[in-house]
């Protein structure tokens, strides 16, 4: 590897300084004429890189796996975890391996190829990503990130024409992924239920002095991580919630220690909306459902609390913890959608005024995304409030909801023309529909990276109106309800 790039990555060893307990050295397997698909300048800058050196080919070998740097040894995590609640033992990076960990402003960052080929821990799989998926984590970080939730980002998808076996034979791609931690809650299980404590409080210990110091001299620092991981964890799933995301598959090797939405596979954004919509073809028994994230996000919790029982004496203060998600998770959800509704008070009737709000639109199959855009229009002075109704099946049940939408608005002298700015600031116009990830999938596997670039532009502005875009904010077209997407993807 060129001196040059040497000097470019400021090496900064933090998990990697651990002993090898907890990850085995590795080289990524080379691809075969690797070029890029698209490189996200933002997150290049992110880590200090520099957008213009890193189109180089020397960067393009880097982020294929085809070459490492010199002064940094790769390597790939182990980990274990419950999988749609069973637990299923030693998993660990299967297919992603840390090729950098470096600092830049005062953050620690690891660098990952997602697809990089066979690791100790791929078991019957390949190690390769596909280039469908690799899109769908590289955009969907982007679109994630720019609505202003916890996330991993996406530096860049390198493509190769090596062939991947799925269901069908496809294309090789590799996604360049950072985080300033990959550490998930199967990081913690792996070694609680082989019973060794001594690599557990190490792991611990680590994650509270890097992560979480202001916890440090607690008097119980363990309990203390614990409050803080539930509190992270509840709000991230009550964000996801208030757009409409669903994960796909929460399960407890994809939850992150640092509260950020990890490991992009069959996840989706609502159309339609639907309580009970499971996005995950592979969940056949709707265990991660729209409407059971925020419980299966108390489940994985507890999960992790179980880790901690070596270190905390008695289970009443871990069960004390634990009960507080809920009522965390409902209070930021009841945040987030008053400031999607507009309203700048609280008062006692607004929980049914939401609830009936679901229920109408549940009733409607309203578009979750249109409806709180288009609401920011609403008028306090028109009897009818077209085009809004004209969401509705029912717009007699809208209408009958409009009564006490008003009489709210009233109640808090709410102006028209202020609460649109407001509303608009919260409620995206766009997001990442499945039918506009498919579309760029479809040009993608002819070459044609141009709907990649087009999204990626359009997902860093969501709340904006961008009239040159303005068909990306429309419906979903009927064949989208055909798509499918699972745990493959």
């Amino acid at each position: 590897m060129d001196d040059k790039v040497e000097k470019i990555f400021n090496i900064y060893p933090l998990f990697s300084k651990l002993s090898k307990d907890y990850y085995t050295q590795l080289k990524p397997t080379p691809v075969d004429s690797p070029y890029w698909i698209s490189i996200d300048e933002k997150v290049v800058d992110l880590i200090g890189l520099g957008s213009n050196k890193v189109k180089s080919n020397v960067f393009l070998d880097l982020f294929s796996g085809n070459s490492v740097l010199e002064n940094f040894t790769p390597y790939s995590a182990v980990y274990s975890g419950h999988q749609f609640g069973q637990w299923a033992g030693q998993l660990g990076d299967g297919r992603a391996i840390t090729i950098a960990e470096t600092k830049h402003e005062n953050k620690v960052f690891e660098v990952q190829l997602k697809g990089a080929g066979l690791t100790p821990y791929s078991r019957m799989g390949d190690g390769r990503a596909v280039l469908r998926s690799s899109i769908r984590e590289y955009l969907c970080s982007e679109a994630m990130y720019n609505l202003g939730i916890p996330t991993s980002r996406a530096l860049c998808i390198v493509g190769s024409k090596d062939p991947v076996y799925r269901e069908e034979v496809e294309t090789s791609a590799i996604v360049t992924r950072i985080a300033e931690s990959f550490l998930r809650f199967g990081s913690f299980e792996h070694w609680y239920y082989q019973e060794k404590n001594h690599e557990l409080k190490i792991l611990l210990d680590f994650v509270i002095e890097n992560y979480y110091p202001e916890i440090s001299l607690d008097d119980n620092k363990y309990l203390s991580l614990l409050k803080e991981v539930v509190k992270r964890t509840a709000e991230l799933v009550a964000q996801w919630q208030c757009v409409g995301f669903m994960h796909g598959v929460m399960n407890t090797d994809n939850m992150s220690i640092l509260g950020l939405t990890i490991d992009y596979g069959p996840f989706g954004f609502m159309d339609a909306f639907d309580q009970g919509h499971i996005c995950n073809h592979s969940d056949h028994r709707g265990r991660y459902a729209y409407t059971n994230q925020p419980y299966i996000g108390q489940w994985n919790c507890s999960a992790f609390a179980q880790t901690l029982t070596p270190f905390i004496e008695g289970l009443d203060s871990i069960k004390e913890v634990l009960s507080s998600f809920i009522p965390i998770y409902r209070n930021k959800w009841d945040e987030l959608l008053h400031k999607k509704l507009g309203l700048e008070e609280k008062h006692e009737e607004d929980r049914a005024l939401f609830d009936s709000m679901f229920s109408i639109m549940q009733e409607s199959r309203v578009d979750f995304t249109i409806f709180f855009r288009k609401l920011a229009e609403f008028k306090q002075d028109h009897e009818l409030q077209e085009p809004i109704r004209d969401l509705f099946i029912n717009r007699q049940s809208f209408d009958d909801w409009s009564i006490n939408y008003k009489r709210r608005l009233l109640k808090e002298n709410s102006v028209d023309t202020d609460r649109k700015i407001r509303m608009n600031k919260v409620n995206p116009k766009y997001i990442l529909r499945n039918y506009l990830l498919q579309n760029a999938i479809e040009k993608a596997k002819k070459d044609d990276f141009t709907e990649v670039e087009k999204l990626k532009r359009i997902l860093r502005k969501p709340f904006c109106e961008q009239p040159e875009f303005e068909s990306y904010s429309n419906l979903p077209p009927d064949w989208s309800e055909e798509l499918v997407i699972s745990c493959s993807s």
